[in-house]
């Protein structure tokens, strides 16, 4: 009887770390546009059940959380700060003292390495710029948080990211359109809107980024955390302009349905 108890034990531990490995926290810390995410999450877990996991779980999140802190001087945006400053609030909070220090200590030195690269960084800002049309290319690779960070860097990227074909190309990866009616767009989460141009005007005379705005606005809520429940995968996933990422069963993402998830949720 305790026999088959402790390997119940086993069992629930070995699927809780499973869990948490398929979230891909670890790998989303090196991706620029996903290190704020995955400090929340990070954040999250930490702040509600650090204690109440096993302990090789939490040795686990405790390294993930250390991980964030040496990739810090590596992100160059008031969002990743921000982020990484919340973690360490949390660990700071959660965590026992030999921890809590450890981690102060990391979040310390990543912030002094931020600083210095930042320093070097605006010298070499200004003395080489891309031209339009090809940071209008290389925008175009971008999600849209990731567009929206890179449009505040300067001017000239505030211009690229501004590019009324760009966000036109956005608008429908977001909405799509409904085939019967093109002046009704299909929102993602079986919403339906009447669109924003009338039947007598071009594509061409359509302020896109604005239109895209006002269409976001009603879901904005929903895809905040860019993580999605997909039924194709079974599992919490990370969305890409609304869809899947993943592609499994030989199927592309386009065919995954997800459902949006808050970090709450993940």
């Amino acid at each position: 009887m305790h026999s088959v108890a402790r390997n119940s034990r086993v069992e629930m531990r070995g699927s809780m770390v499973e869990r948490y490995q398929k979230l891909g926290l670890k790998h989303s810390l090196n991706q620029p546009y996903r290190y704020p995410i995955a400090c929340d999450e990070l954040s999250i877990i930490i702040k509600n059940a650090y204690s109440k996991l096993p302990k090789n779980l939490q040795s686990l999140i405790f390294q993930d959380s250390l991980a964030a802190f040496r990739l810090l001087p590596q992100m160059q945006t008031q969002a990743a700060i921000s982020a990484a400053q919340g973690l360490l609030h949390s660990m700071e909070a959660a965590l026992p003292k030999q921890k809590k220090a450890l981690a102060a200590s990391e979040f310390k030195q990543a912030m002094v390495t931020h600083r210095r690269r930042r320093k070097v960084q605006l010298v070499l800002e200004g003395r080489s710029q891309l031209p339009q049309d090809v940071l209008v290319h290389v925008f175009g690779f971008l999600d849209l948080k990731s567009l929206v960070t890179a449009s505040l860097v300067c001017r000239s990227w505030n211009v690229a990211g501004s590019d009324n074909h760009l966000w036109q190309c956005i608008h429908l990866s977001f909405f799509g359109k409904s085939s019967g009616n093109p002046n009704i767009i299909r929102l993602t989460y079986d919403v339906e809107r009447i669109s924003f141009t009338p039947a007598n005007i071009t594509a061409a005379n359509v302020d896109w980024k604005d239109a895209f705005k006002r269409a976001y606005r009603g879901i904005s809520i929903k895809v905040t955390s860019q993580r999605g429940f997909c039924k194709q995968c079974n599992s919490i996933v990370w969305l890409s302009n609304s869809r899947c990422s993943n592609e499994c069963y030989g199927k592309i993402s386009d065919e995954h349905q997800t459902m949006p998830a808050s970090l709450e949720q993940v």
